[in-house]
Protein backbone atom coordinates (compact mmCIF):
# COMPACT_ATOMS: atom_id res chain seq x y z
CA UNK A 1 0.00 0.00 0.00
CA UNK A 2 1.06 3.54 -0.92
CA UNK A 3 0.11 6.83 0.82
CA UNK A 4 -0.11 10.01 -0.97
CA UNK A 5 2.25 12.21 0.49
CA UNK A 6 0.42 14.80 3.05
CA UNK A 7 -2.20 12.55 3.91
CA UNK A 8 -1.16 10.20 7.00
CA UNK A 9 -2.96 6.62 7.42
CA UNK A 10 -3.57 5.37 10.60
CA UNK A 11 -0.80 2.88 11.32
CA UNK A 12 -1.92 -1.12 11.86
CA UNK A 13 0.35 -1.94 14.14
CA UNK A 14 -0.78 0.76 16.55
CA UNK A 15 -2.38 -1.07 19.70
CA UNK A 16 -5.04 1.66 19.31
CA UNK A 17 -6.03 0.30 16.08
CA UNK A 18 -7.70 -3.24 14.78
CA UNK A 19 -6.48 -5.21 12.88
CA UNK A 20 -8.38 -3.90 9.60
CA UNK A 21 -6.93 -0.30 10.66
CA UNK A 22 -9.95 1.16 12.05
CA UNK A 23 -9.20 4.77 14.19
CA UNK A 24 -11.87 6.64 15.89
CA UNK A 25 -13.19 9.82 14.74
CA UNK A 26 -11.64 12.09 17.01
CA UNK A 27 -8.19 10.67 15.93
CA UNK A 28 -9.51 10.87 12.18
CA UNK A 29 -10.58 14.84 12.74
CA UNK A 30 -7.16 15.17 14.64
CA UNK A 31 -5.19 13.68 11.31
CA UNK A 32 -7.05 15.76 9.11
CA UNK A 33 -6.60 19.40 10.69
CA UNK A 34 -3.22 18.62 11.12
CA UNK A 35 -2.90 18.14 7.43
CA UNK A 36 -4.97 20.98 6.73
CA UNK A 37 -3.25 23.42 8.55
CA UNK A 38 0.23 21.89 7.24
CA UNK A 39 -0.21 22.24 3.75
CA UNK A 40 -2.82 26.22 4.18
CA UNK A 41 -0.90 27.80 7.05
CA UNK A 42 -1.37 30.87 4.86
CA UNK A 43 -3.79 31.20 2.04
CA UNK A 44 -5.80 34.34 0.33
CA UNK A 45 -9.41 34.14 0.20
CA UNK A 46 -11.84 35.77 -1.67
CA UNK A 47 -16.07 35.89 -1.42
CA UNK A 48 -18.71 37.37 -0.19
CA UNK A 49 -19.51 37.62 3.64
CA UNK A 50 -22.87 36.14 4.55
CA UNK A 51 -24.27 35.30 8.19
CA UNK A 52 -21.91 37.83 9.78
CA UNK A 53 -22.36 37.87 13.68
CA UNK A 54 -20.29 39.26 16.56
CA UNK A 55 -20.54 37.70 19.50
CA UNK A 56 -20.70 39.28 23.08
CA UNK A 57 -16.75 37.35 23.73
CA UNK A 58 -15.66 39.49 20.78
CA UNK A 59 -15.23 37.08 18.08
CA UNK A 60 -16.48 37.66 14.50
CA UNK A 61 -17.87 34.66 12.85
CA UNK A 62 -19.27 34.71 9.34
CA UNK A 63 -19.22 32.57 6.05
CA UNK A 64 -17.26 33.45 2.66
CA UNK A 65 -19.10 32.21 -0.37
CA UNK A 66 -18.84 32.63 -4.34
CA UNK A 67 -21.32 31.20 -6.90
CA UNK A 68 -20.35 27.71 -6.65
CA UNK A 69 -18.98 27.21 -3.10
CA UNK A 70 -18.74 28.06 0.52
CA UNK A 71 -16.57 27.92 3.21
CA UNK A 72 -17.23 28.89 7.13
CA UNK A 73 -14.83 31.52 8.99
CA UNK A 74 -14.13 33.26 12.24
CA UNK A 75 -11.81 36.20 12.94
CA UNK A 76 -10.78 36.00 16.82
CA UNK A 77 -10.97 39.46 18.90
CA UNK A 78 -7.59 39.61 19.18
CA UNK A 79 -7.79 40.61 15.08
CA UNK A 80 -11.34 42.42 15.09
CA UNK A 81 -10.02 45.09 17.31
CA UNK A 82 -7.59 45.89 14.28
CA UNK A 83 -10.41 46.33 11.36
CA UNK A 84 -11.12 50.00 10.09
CA UNK A 85 -14.90 48.57 8.94
CA UNK A 86 -17.64 46.58 10.05
CA UNK A 87 -18.11 43.23 8.14
CA UNK A 88 -21.36 43.71 7.09
CA UNK A 89 -23.62 40.60 4.78
CA UNK A 90 -22.86 41.22 0.69
CA UNK A 91 -19.65 43.06 1.35
CA UNK A 92 -17.10 41.20 -0.70
CA UNK A 93 -13.75 40.62 1.01
CA UNK A 94 -10.11 39.14 0.81
CA UNK A 95 -9.18 37.81 4.02
CA UNK A 96 -6.07 36.39 5.01
CA UNK A 97 -5.79 33.28 7.24
CA UNK A 98 -4.94 29.39 7.66
CA UNK A 99 -6.99 26.84 7.45
CA UNK A 100 -8.02 25.02 10.38
CA UNK A 101 -10.65 22.46 11.49
CA UNK A 102 -13.29 22.89 14.25
CA UNK A 103 -13.10 19.02 15.77
CA UNK A 104 -16.48 19.31 17.89
CA UNK A 105 -18.48 19.72 14.74
CA UNK A 106 -16.05 18.61 12.36
CA UNK A 107 -15.97 21.46 10.26
CA UNK A 108 -13.13 23.03 8.08
CA UNK A 109 -13.11 26.83 8.54
CA UNK A 110 -9.82 29.49 7.86
CA UNK A 111 -9.17 31.45 10.47
CA UNK A 112 -8.70 35.01 9.32
CA UNK A 113 -5.95 37.29 10.48
CA UNK A 114 -6.62 39.79 8.16
CA UNK A 115 -9.95 41.40 6.49
CA UNK A 116 -9.75 43.71 3.17
CA UNK A 117 -12.33 44.88 1.23
CA UNK A 118 -11.86 44.03 -2.19
CA UNK A 119 -11.53 46.72 -4.35
CA UNK A 120 -11.84 49.81 -2.27
CA UNK A 121 -9.53 50.36 1.09
CA UNK A 122 -11.27 49.42 4.46
CA UNK A 123 -11.19 53.13 5.72
CA UNK A 124 -13.47 54.43 2.88
CA UNK A 125 -15.96 51.32 3.21
CA UNK A 126 -15.56 52.27 7.50
CA UNK A 127 -16.36 56.10 6.37
CA UNK A 128 -19.29 54.94 4.11
CA UNK A 129 -20.17 52.55 6.82
CA UNK A 130 -20.39 55.83 9.99
CA UNK A 131 -21.88 57.84 7.36
CA UNK A 132 -24.76 56.19 6.53
CA UNK A 133 -25.52 55.49 10.17
CA UNK A 134 -24.99 58.39 11.47
CA UNK A 135 -27.22 60.34 8.36
CA UNK A 136 -29.89 57.68 9.82
CA UNK A 137 -29.72 58.82 13.04
CA UNK A 138 -30.62 62.47 11.54
CA UNK A 139 -27.33 63.92 12.71
CA UNK A 140 -26.58 65.40 9.27
CA UNK A 141 -30.39 67.20 9.02
CA UNK A 142 -30.18 70.99 8.47
CA UNK A 143 -32.56 71.40 11.18
CA UNK A 144 -30.36 70.50 14.03
CA UNK A 145 -27.70 72.76 12.53
CA UNK A 146 -27.33 75.86 15.32
CA UNK A 147 -26.01 79.77 14.13
CA UNK A 148 -23.26 80.74 15.52
CA UNK A 149 -22.95 83.29 18.55
CA UNK A 150 -22.20 87.10 17.56
CA UNK A 151 -20.64 87.91 20.21
CA UNK A 152 -18.69 85.35 21.66
CA UNK A 153 -17.29 85.60 25.21
CA UNK A 154 -14.91 82.56 25.37
CA UNK A 155 -13.85 79.98 22.94
CA UNK A 156 -13.15 76.87 23.30
CA UNK A 157 -10.85 75.03 20.91
CA UNK A 158 -9.64 71.37 21.14
CA UNK A 159 -6.92 70.73 19.34
CA UNK A 160 -3.03 69.69 19.41
CA UNK A 161 -0.88 72.09 21.48
CA UNK A 162 1.96 71.16 19.06
CA UNK A 163 0.00 71.64 15.46
CA UNK A 164 0.12 74.49 13.48
CA UNK A 165 -3.47 74.60 13.66
CA UNK A 166 -3.42 76.10 17.18
CA UNK A 167 -0.99 78.81 15.85
CA UNK A 168 -2.92 79.61 13.13
CA UNK A 169 -6.13 80.13 15.36
CA UNK A 170 -4.83 82.26 18.00
CA UNK A 171 -2.97 84.45 15.24
CA UNK A 172 -6.20 85.23 13.86
CA UNK A 173 -7.98 85.96 17.28
CA UNK A 174 -5.07 87.74 18.31
CA UNK A 175 -5.52 89.98 15.07
CA UNK A 176 -8.92 90.67 14.88
CA UNK A 177 -10.19 89.99 18.42
CA UNK A 178 -7.81 91.07 20.77
CA UNK A 179 -10.24 90.53 23.85
CA UNK A 180 -11.25 86.92 22.91
CA UNK A 181 -10.79 84.62 25.73
CA UNK A 182 -9.67 81.02 24.10
CA UNK A 183 -10.24 77.94 25.99
CA UNK A 184 -7.77 74.80 24.87
CA UNK A 185 -8.26 71.69 25.20
CA UNK A 186 -5.33 69.86 24.82
CA UNK A 187 -5.50 66.36 22.87
CA UNK A 188 -4.11 64.02 20.35
CA UNK A 189 -5.23 64.21 16.86
CA UNK A 190 -4.33 61.23 15.22
CA UNK A 191 -3.30 57.58 16.25
CA UNK A 192 -5.02 55.00 18.52
CA UNK A 193 -6.70 56.41 21.16
CA UNK A 194 -7.54 59.52 20.00
CA UNK A 195 -11.02 59.74 18.67
CA UNK A 196 -11.81 59.14 22.53
CA UNK A 197 -9.66 61.72 23.49
CA UNK A 198 -11.18 64.21 21.03
CA UNK A 199 -14.93 63.13 22.10
CA UNK A 200 -13.82 63.76 26.12
CA UNK A 201 -12.61 67.01 25.19
CA UNK A 202 -15.96 68.52 23.34
CA UNK A 203 -17.80 67.06 25.84
CA UNK A 204 -15.77 68.89 28.64
CA UNK A 205 -16.01 72.24 27.07
CA UNK A 206 -19.61 71.72 26.26
CA UNK A 207 -20.32 71.56 29.86
CA UNK A 208 -17.94 74.43 30.88
CA UNK A 209 -19.25 77.29 32.24
CA UNK A 210 -19.33 80.47 29.72
CA UNK A 211 -18.01 78.48 26.70
CA UNK A 212 -20.18 79.76 23.81
CA UNK A 213 -18.17 77.98 21.05
CA UNK A 214 -16.34 75.28 20.01
CA UNK A 215 -13.60 74.89 17.56
CA UNK A 216 -12.68 71.17 16.16
CA UNK A 217 -9.88 70.51 14.46
CA UNK A 218 -6.17 69.63 12.95
CA UNK A 219 -4.07 70.98 10.13
CA UNK A 220 -3.58 68.81 7.06
CA UNK A 221 -2.36 65.05 6.35
CA UNK A 222 -3.44 62.26 4.83
CA UNK A 223 -6.78 60.02 5.32
CA UNK A 224 -5.42 57.39 8.00
CA UNK A 225 -3.89 61.31 10.06
CA UNK A 226 -7.37 62.39 9.93
CA UNK A 227 -8.87 59.42 10.11
CA UNK A 228 -9.78 59.87 14.44
CA UNK A 229 -12.68 62.81 12.82
CA UNK A 230 -14.26 60.22 10.91
CA UNK A 231 -14.89 57.54 13.67
CA UNK A 232 -18.32 57.75 15.33
CA UNK A 233 -17.67 58.44 19.15
CA UNK A 234 -16.15 62.00 17.68
CA UNK A 235 -19.09 62.83 15.83
CA UNK A 236 -21.75 61.90 18.21
CA UNK A 237 -19.76 64.13 20.76
CA UNK A 238 -19.87 67.15 18.20
CA UNK A 239 -23.85 66.39 17.82
CA UNK A 240 -24.62 66.30 21.09
CA UNK A 241 -22.81 69.83 22.46
CA UNK A 242 -24.55 71.80 24.46
CA UNK A 243 -22.86 74.71 22.41
CA UNK A 244 -22.45 75.29 18.14
CA UNK A 245 -19.39 73.44 17.62
CA UNK A 246 -17.21 74.81 14.03
CA UNK A 247 -15.00 71.36 12.36
CA UNK A 248 -11.89 72.62 11.31
CA UNK A 249 -9.99 69.64 9.85
CA UNK A 250 -7.37 69.44 7.31
CA UNK A 251 -7.43 71.28 4.02
CA UNK A 252 -10.26 73.03 1.76
CA UNK A 253 -10.56 70.17 -0.01
CA UNK A 254 -10.55 67.13 3.15
CA UNK A 255 -13.86 66.34 4.56
CA UNK A 256 -14.57 64.49 7.39
CA UNK A 257 -17.75 62.74 9.39
CA UNK A 258 -16.90 65.73 12.08
CA UNK A 259 -17.61 68.25 9.11
CA UNK A 260 -20.87 67.06 8.32
CA UNK A 261 -22.23 67.19 11.82
CA UNK A 262 -20.83 70.17 13.09
CA UNK A 263 -23.05 73.42 13.16
CA UNK A 264 -20.23 74.69 10.99
CA UNK A 265 -17.46 73.75 8.47
CA UNK A 266 -14.95 75.82 8.10
CA UNK A 267 -12.19 75.12 5.04
CA UNK A 268 -9.11 75.98 7.40
CA UNK A 269 -8.74 76.32 11.11
CA UNK A 270 -7.52 79.93 10.06
CA UNK A 271 -10.82 80.18 8.74
CA UNK A 272 -13.02 78.32 11.59
CA UNK A 273 -11.21 81.64 13.53
CA UNK A 274 -12.47 83.99 11.40
CA UNK A 275 -15.75 82.22 11.60
CA UNK A 276 -16.14 82.20 15.21
CA UNK A 277 -15.80 86.08 15.47
CA UNK A 278 -17.37 86.72 11.92
CA UNK A 279 -20.42 88.20 14.09
CA UNK A 280 -18.20 90.64 16.31
CA UNK A 281 -16.29 91.59 13.13
CA UNK A 282 -19.24 92.75 11.46
CA UNK A 283 -20.71 94.01 13.82
CA UNK A 284 -18.19 96.42 14.66
CA UNK A 285 -17.81 97.11 11.28
CA UNK A 286 -21.40 97.85 10.47
CA UNK A 287 -20.95 100.10 13.88
CA UNK A 288 -18.11 102.13 12.56
CA UNK A 289 -19.83 102.21 9.22
CA UNK A 290 -23.30 103.92 10.71
CA UNK A 291 -21.01 105.91 12.98
CA UNK A 292 -19.74 107.65 10.10
CA UNK A 293 -22.64 108.22 8.68
CA UNK A 294 -24.32 109.60 11.65
CA UNK A 295 -21.35 112.22 11.79
CA UNK A 296 -22.08 113.07 8.27
CA UNK A 297 -25.91 113.23 8.68
CA UNK A 298 -25.14 115.40 11.55
CA UNK A 299 -22.36 117.48 10.26
CA UNK A 300 -25.27 118.34 7.33
CA UNK A 301 -27.73 119.36 8.97
CA UNK A 302 -25.50 121.75 11.28
CA UNK A 303 -24.41 123.04 8.20
CA UNK A 304 -28.19 123.67 6.82
CA UNK A 305 -29.16 125.04 9.66
CA UNK A 306 -26.66 127.33 10.15
CA UNK A 307 -27.07 128.78 7.11
CA UNK A 308 -31.07 128.55 7.15
CA UNK A 309 -30.81 131.16 10.60
CA UNK A 310 -28.43 133.40 8.92
CA UNK A 311 -31.14 133.59 6.20
CA UNK A 312 -33.57 134.44 8.47
CA UNK A 313 -31.79 136.97 10.36
CA UNK A 314 -31.21 138.98 7.41
CA UNK A 315 -35.23 139.21 6.83
CA UNK A 316 -36.74 142.77 7.97
CA UNK A 317 -39.30 141.64 9.92
CA UNK A 318 -36.67 139.76 12.08
CA UNK A 319 -34.48 142.09 12.82
CA UNK A 320 -36.37 143.52 15.72
CA UNK A 321 -37.22 140.23 17.45
CA UNK A 322 -34.29 140.40 20.70
CA UNK A 323 -36.79 143.77 21.65
CA UNK A 324 -40.12 141.93 21.70
CA UNK A 325 -38.16 138.49 22.77
CA UNK A 326 -37.63 140.84 25.92
CA UNK A 327 -40.79 142.43 25.97
CA UNK A 328 -42.52 139.14 25.91
CA UNK A 329 -39.62 137.87 28.89
CA UNK A 330 -40.73 140.99 31.27
CA UNK A 331 -44.44 140.04 30.75
CA UNK A 332 -43.30 136.57 31.86
CA UNK A 333 -41.60 137.41 34.71
CA UNK A 334 -45.10 139.55 35.99
CA UNK A 335 -46.98 137.27 35.34
CA UNK A 336 -44.97 134.23 37.24
CA UNK A 337 -44.58 136.97 40.04
CA UNK A 338 -48.43 137.20 40.09
CA UNK A 339 -48.80 133.03 39.88
CA UNK A 340 -45.65 132.70 42.43
CA UNK A 341 -47.65 135.02 44.70
CA UNK A 342 -51.22 133.25 44.67
CA UNK A 343 -49.96 130.21 45.15
CA UNK A 344 -47.97 131.05 48.53
CA UNK A 345 -51.32 132.51 49.62
CA UNK A 346 -53.12 129.86 48.69
CA UNK A 347 -50.71 127.27 50.27
CA UNK A 348 -51.01 128.89 53.72
CA UNK A 349 -54.18 129.29 53.89
CA UNK A 350 -54.61 124.99 52.95
CA UNK A 351 -51.40 124.93 55.94
CA UNK A 352 -53.50 127.05 58.29
CA UNK A 353 -56.84 124.81 57.51
CA UNK A 354 -54.58 121.64 58.12
CA UNK A 355 -52.99 122.69 61.35
CA UNK A 356 -56.69 123.67 62.86
CA UNK A 357 -57.79 120.18 61.66
CA UNK A 358 -54.43 118.46 63.62
CA UNK A 359 -55.78 120.50 66.53
CA UNK A 360 -58.90 118.46 66.65
CA UNK A 361 -57.60 115.17 65.46
CA UNK A 362 -55.06 115.20 68.37
CA UNK A 363 -57.90 116.19 70.84
CA UNK A 364 -59.76 112.44 69.59
CA UNK A 365 -56.49 110.92 68.37
CA UNK A 366 -57.41 107.10 69.00
CA UNK A 367 -53.92 106.67 70.99
CA UNK A 368 -54.85 108.98 74.06
CA UNK A 369 -58.60 107.36 74.24
CA UNK A 370 -56.67 104.12 74.37
CA UNK A 371 -54.30 105.28 76.86
CA UNK A 372 -56.90 106.96 79.46
CA UNK A 373 -58.96 103.16 78.91
CA UNK A 374 -54.93 101.58 79.65
CA UNK A 375 -54.99 103.60 82.61
CA UNK A 376 -58.45 103.22 83.94
CA UNK A 377 -58.16 99.52 83.61
CA UNK A 378 -54.37 99.20 85.83
CA UNK A 379 -56.24 101.28 88.14
CA UNK A 380 -59.20 98.65 88.31
CA UNK A 381 -57.16 95.91 87.96
CA UNK A 382 -55.52 97.15 91.28
CA UNK A 383 -58.43 97.50 93.05
CA UNK A 384 -59.93 94.29 91.84
CA UNK A 385 -56.00 92.18 93.37
CA UNK A 386 -56.63 93.91 96.86
CA UNK A 387 -59.96 92.92 96.89
CA UNK A 388 -59.27 89.55 96.23
CA UNK A 389 -56.24 89.40 98.17
CA UNK A 390 -58.60 90.52 101.39
CA UNK A 391 -61.32 88.20 100.57
CA UNK A 392 -58.80 85.18 100.63
CA UNK A 393 -56.96 86.16 103.99
CA UNK A 394 -61.12 86.67 105.46
CA UNK A 395 -61.77 82.84 103.99
CA UNK A 396 -58.50 81.51 105.22
CA UNK A 397 -58.94 82.54 108.38
CA UNK A 398 -62.44 80.78 108.37
CA UNK A 399 -61.50 77.90 107.15
CA UNK A 400 -58.52 77.72 110.14
CA UNK A 401 -61.41 78.67 112.60
CA UNK A 402 -63.47 75.40 110.92
CA UNK A 403 -60.67 73.17 111.12
CA UNK A 404 -60.03 73.94 114.81
CA UNK A 405 -63.55 73.28 115.93
CA UNK A 406 -63.39 70.19 113.80
CA UNK A 407 -60.45 68.99 115.35
CA UNK A 408 -61.75 69.65 118.83
CA UNK A 409 -64.97 67.71 117.97
CA UNK A 410 -63.12 64.70 115.80
CA UNK A 411 -63.44 61.18 117.29
CA UNK A 412 -59.10 60.86 116.73
CA UNK A 413 -58.75 63.79 118.82
CA UNK A 414 -60.47 61.67 121.77
CA UNK A 415 -58.66 58.57 120.74
CA UNK A 416 -55.42 61.00 121.36
CA UNK A 417 -56.36 61.61 124.70
CA UNK A 418 -55.67 57.89 125.98
CA UNK A 419 -59.54 56.89 125.04
CA UNK A 420 -60.72 54.16 122.66
CA UNK A 421 -63.59 52.47 121.56
CA UNK A 422 -64.88 49.26 121.52
CA UNK A 423 -66.38 47.42 118.46
CA UNK A 424 -67.76 43.60 118.02
CA UNK A 425 -66.32 41.21 116.82
CA UNK A 426 -67.08 41.63 113.16
CA UNK A 427 -66.99 45.49 113.82
CA UNK A 428 -70.12 45.90 112.28
CA UNK A 429 -71.19 48.14 115.84
CA UNK A 430 -69.74 49.86 118.67
CA UNK A 431 -69.98 48.67 121.79
CA UNK A 432 -71.98 51.14 124.49
CA UNK A 433 -72.95 48.09 126.99
CA UNK A 434 -71.60 45.26 128.69
CA UNK A 435 -74.97 43.82 128.64
CA UNK A 436 -74.41 43.42 124.66
CA UNK A 437 -71.87 41.07 124.67
CA UNK A 438 -71.06 37.70 127.25
CA UNK A 439 -67.97 36.11 128.38
CA UNK A 440 -65.43 34.79 125.81
CA UNK A 441 -66.64 36.93 123.20
CA UNK A 442 -64.01 38.51 120.95
CA UNK A 443 -64.35 42.10 120.37
CA UNK A 444 -62.15 44.76 118.83
CA UNK A 445 -60.56 47.71 120.28
CA UNK A 446 -59.29 50.66 118.11
CA UNK A 447 -56.97 52.93 119.78
CA UNK A 448 -55.14 56.42 118.89
CA UNK A 449 -52.51 54.65 117.13
CA UNK A 450 -53.61 50.50 115.83
CA UNK A 451 -56.11 48.24 116.96
CA UNK A 452 -56.17 45.34 119.52
CA UNK A 453 -58.28 41.88 119.10
CA UNK A 454 -59.06 40.60 122.92
CA UNK A 455 -61.66 38.17 124.72
CA UNK A 456 -64.05 39.25 127.39
CA UNK A 457 -63.30 36.58 130.20
CA UNK A 458 -65.62 38.67 132.49
CA UNK A 459 -67.71 42.14 132.71
CA UNK A 460 -69.22 43.83 135.37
Amino acid sequence: MTATPGLPFANPHDPRTSAHGIITVTELTSQIRTTLESSFAEVWVEGEITNSRLWKTGHLYFTLRDEHAQLKAVMFRSAVRYLRFTPEDGLRVVARGRVSVYEPKGEYQIVCEHLQPQGIGALQVAFEQVKRKLSDDGLFDPERKRPLPLLPRQIGVVTSLDGAALRDILQVLTRRHQTAHVVIYPTRVQGEGAAAKIAEGIERLSQAEGIDVIIVGRGGGSLEDLWAFNEEPVARAVAAATVPVISAVGHETDTTLSDFVADVRAATPSAAAELAIAGRTDLVDRVDQLTGRLRAAVLDALRRSRTRVLELDRRPGVTSWPARLASHGRHTAELTHAISSALREALASRLSHVHAVRIRLDTREPSRRVEANRTRLVAADERLSATSTHRQQKLRAQVSHLTGRLGALSPLGVLARGYAVCWNDKQTRILRDSATVSVGDNVAIRLARGRLSARVTGKK
